[in-house]
């Protein structure tokens, strides 16, 4: 009994003992990427051995999130992806390769991010009032893009259609950075971006009217939430973070959880993460996988109130 005690410590003692591989489960670019590739340096510092990012996009991050699920459970591949596997993916396809609630364990949520309403600024409305109205005079004659079918934006922007009663069309892409380039583009009219158009935001090449979370950015402390713009209780933030093989060592995921926290801590990543409009999220595996449960529940009542299905 004693050496298996021994087991837990002696194999924490030699962990890592070679490169980490994080799969980011969505394109180059966006908002998934970007606060993996800010925790990865400091992170490989601290755990003295190479992070290695490895970008695998697809089915809404499904890709990704197998790879993972398939991989060995030894603290060597590691996940990062919006919740939206765990909470929405379940409830928008029909049949999964992998269930991520048994398949996967929660490491450690890395940031909380919010969505912007941002439109292009070709377009007359000031506000969001303004829009509202602007786009029931003008059904089915605006476009907003997306990271894919299921994906937040996506789900924000359908939200946002069922609260305003309102009809655009929405055009899916493979990554908020294609919707963002269509975006700027005038291909599309608008978005509920992720955080990474907004240094377009501040060159003025695109209009912020609204931020889709419970309280306002600190970044842009004069712009209103949906919800004091008239749409009640209107939230879609999601929380990223880190997961890794079901079955990996408890041993293992404790130490990866407390050094991304302690990345997490650090004033440049916060700084990083506050650039893209989120909010660093230090905290346990068992409240980011109670945060994910919760986002269950309410992103399930929105697919099936809109009827959302996989691309």
């Amino acid at each position: 009994m004693a050496t298996i005690a021994l087991l837990g410590p002696a194999r924490a003692n030699t962990w890592p003992a070679k490169p980490i591989k994080v799969i980011v489960n969505f394109p180059a670019g966006g908002a998934a990427d970007q606060i993996a590739r800010a925790i990865s340096q400091p992170l490989q510092e601290s755990l003295k051995q190479p992070v290695v990012i490895e970008n695998r996009a697809g089915a809404n991050g499904n890709i990704g999130g197998e790879a993972v699920a398939r991989a060995p459970a030894d603290g060597y591949t590691l996940l990062m992806s919006s919740g939206g596997m765990v909470s929405v993916n379940p409830h928008l396809y029909a049949r999964m390769s992998f269930d991520p609630a048994k398949d996967l364990v929660p490491v450690a949520a890395a940031a909380r991010v919010l969505v912007f309403l941002v439109t292009k600024p070709s377009l007359p409305p000031a506000n969001v009032k303004e829009f509202i109205s602007y786009v029931k005079t003008n059904p089915g004659k605006l476009s907003y893009g997306s990271p894919g079918n299921g994906s937040s934006p996506h789900l924000a922007g359908e939200m946002f259609k069922s609260q305003a009663h309102l009809f655009a069309l929405h055009v899916p892409y493979r990554g908020a950075a294609p919707a963002l380039q269509d975006l700027l583009a005038g291909q599309i009219d608008y978005a509920f971006d992720p955080g990474i158009a907004l240094t377009q935001v501040r060159a003025g090449k695109l209009r912020l009217l609204a931020v889709g979370s419970p309280r306002r950015s600190p970044l842009f402390p004069d712009v209103p939430t949906l919800d004091e713009a008239g749409l009640r209780g209107f939230d879609a933030d999601t929380v990223f973070g880190f997961y890794a093989p079901a079955g990996t060592p408890a041993d293992v995921v404790a130490q990866l959880n407390a050094q991304i926290n302690r990345t997490l801590a650090l004033p440049a990543v916060q700084e990083r993460i506050a650039s893209l409009g989120g909010e660093a999220q230090p905290g346990s595996p068992a409240a980011f996988q109670q945060r994910a449960a919760a986002d269950s529940q309410r992103f399930g009542a929105l697919i099936r109130e809109r009827k959302i299905v996989a691309d």
